[in-house]
């Protein structure tokens, strides 16, 4: 799927999880999941889509995974099944060449109270069955890759 993001043109892939393709990891995001319910943040209030995050020092992809999740959306995650990866390769601007391998989970979580710190100012709990008319990203190839874990989550 190409895209423009950042003032940079980049081809975005999804992966399923027992073909990990090959760039730079950049880390976890997480489906999160609480019984019927699926757990959103936003930046702006209008663009709503899954925690992520890149790791800190040399966290494996579920360490970070479950470290963003407290962050940005203070749930805490009490299980994790990979769904897979998003490759982005950047194929014009001053990145060309670069390949970001992101992992995708549906992460079953309990919904502790919301303190937003860090970047995020909202987060949004939705029911799981209509996940699809609430995430939206300002990129169409990022809408297209949470659509599609969504997908894998068995959700909306």
């Amino acid at each position: 799927m190409p895209t423009h993001s950042g003032g940079q043109d980049w081809l975005v892939s999804w992966h399923l999880p027992d073909d990990p393709p090959a760039g730079r990891p950049h880390g976890a995001a997480g489906v999160c999941v609480a019984r019927d319910q699926l757990v959103l943040i936003s930046h702006d209030g209008v663009h709503w889509g899954f925690p992520a995050g890149r790791p800190d020092g040399d966290e494996s992809i579920e360490e970070t995974l479950r470290r963003e999740m407290w962050e940005e959306a203070c749930v805490r995650v009490v299980g994790a099944r990979m769904l897979g990866f998003a490759r982005s390769e950047c194929v014009g601007g001053h990145e060309a060449g670069l390949i970001l391998v992101r992992s995708y989970w549906r992460a079953e979580v309990e919904i502790e109270p919301w303190e937003p710190r860090f970047e995020i100012e909202h987060r949004r709990i939705v029911p799981g069955a209509q996940a699809r008319e609430y995430v939206r990203d300002p990129d169409g190839a990022a809408t297209r890759i949470s659509l599609r874990a969504l997908t894998e989550a068995a959700l909306g």
